[in-house]
């Protein structure tokens, strides 16, 4: 397995909403039904917000798009990888990626209810500092978790 990461390009873009798309479906089925956001919707907040506000980072193994990450700064915006993907340790690397582009600390949010991404953020270091609710149209409970290089 050869993992390369790499800047996002304009090219990327289906290939990465849709394993966005796919991502979120497997990590929060209910919140996705219940959100009933179309492809065309994903395409367009990926486009306006996700594209516009992040430093995007996209992960390949063997050519393919696996996984994919939107960080600013030090606050990692988004971090996905595709389902058929998971376990493998492809979010570890993605994580050791910001850590490299951090100076000592990155922090997030995820939704309370994934509890997927709660444990593997948990596994790698990250610490539950405070719980709250997304910002509209969700508003769900979220958590957010830092980390911090040891000394």
């Amino acid at each position: 397995m050869t993992l390369h990461i790499r800047f996002y390009r304009a090219d990327d873009f289906e290939p990465v909403t849709r394993l966005w798309r796919r991502a979120r479906e497997a990590a929060v089925p209910e919140l996705t039904a219940r959100m009933g956001y179309s492809f065309k919707t994903d395409q367009a907040h990926f486009a306006e917000h996700i594209v516009a506000a992040c430093d995007l980072w996209v992960v390949e193994r063997d050519g393919v798009i696996v996984a994919f990450m939107g960080i600013k700064n030090d606050f990692i915006d988004y971090l996905y990888v595709a389902p058929d993907y998971h376990r493998q340790g492809i979010g570890q690397f993605m994580l050791e990626h910001a850590r490299d582009l951090s100076h000592d600390h990155l922090w997030l949010y995820t939704h309370v209810a994934n509890s997927m991404a709660r444990a593997f953020y948990e596994k790698n270091g990250f610490i539950a500092k405070k719980f709250g609710t997304s910002p509209a149209p969700e508003n769900e409970p979220d958590v957010e978790y830092h980390w911090y290089r040891p000394e």
